[in-house]
C-alpha cells in the first residue's frame, strides 16, 4: 500500500533560528513556527488561535535560513510529519511529539516590505538553484522533491556573499 507525507506550512519564526553541528558534523537548525487559524465558534464570535510547529532543517537549508532569517520573519515550509521519541529523564517514561522535518521553504515579505524568494532545494533530484532563476517544483513551490533531504545539498548557499546581516537582503 502506498502512503503520502507532506505538510505545507505557513507562518512566523517565533525566536531567531539557531545554527548547531552535530557530533559527525552535520548543520541542523530546529525552528518553531506559530501558525494562526482564525474561526467562528457556536456562538458565531470570531476566535482566533496559535499553533506552534517545529520544524528542522539540515545542512545548506539551516545555514541560509539562521543567516537570512529572524524572530517574527514569515516563512513558507515544506515537510514532512515525523514522531520524535524519547525517555523522559525525570519521570522514566517514554515521551513523544510530532515535528515537521522541514525539505524546503520560501522567503516571504513582511507586510509591506518587498521581501525577496529564497528556500532551498531538496535532497537528491532537487531543484537546483532554490529561487535564483531556476526552475519551480511540480506543485509551483520554489523547491524540488528530493527522496532524502539530507541526501545531498544543493549550492544556492555557498554562492552568497559574506555579510553581517544589518538589513541586507537575500541575493534571490
Amino acid at each position: 500500500m502506498s502512503s503520502f507525507n507532506k505538510v505545507i506550512l505557513m507562518g512566523n519564526l517565533t525566536r531567531d533560528p539557531e545554527l548547531r553541528s552535530t557530533p559527525g558534523g552535520a548543520q541542523v537548525s530546529e525552528i518553531t513556527l506559530a501558525v494562526n487559524d482564525a474561526y467562528t465558534d457556536k456562538q458565531g464570535n470570531k476566535q482566533e488561535r496559535v499553533d506552534f510547529i517545529y520544524v528542522t532543517f539540515w545542512g545548506k537549508q539551516a545555514e541560509t535560513l539562521c543567516r537570512w532569517k529572524k524572530k517574527g520573519d514569515p516563512l513558507l515550509v515544506e515537510g514532512r510529519l515525523r514522531v520524535d521519541q524519547w525517555d523522559d529523564k525525570e519521570t522514566g517514561k517514554k515521551r513523544s511529539a510530532l515535528k515537521v522535518q522541514g525539505i524546503g521553504f520560501t522567503f516571504l515579505g513582511r507586510g509591506g516590505d518587498s521581501g525577496g524568494g529564497g528556500g532551498g532545494g531538496s535532497g537528491r533530484g532537487g531543484n537546483r538553484g532554490g529561487n535564483q532563476g531556476g526552475g519551480r517544483g511540480p506543485s509551483g513551490s520554489s523547491q524540488g522533491g528530493g527522496d532524502d533531504y539530507q541526501g545531498g545539498y544543493d549550492d544556492y548557499a555557498t554562492s552568497l556573499p559574506d555579510g553581517g546581516g544589518g538589513g541586507e537582503e537575500p541575493p534571490f
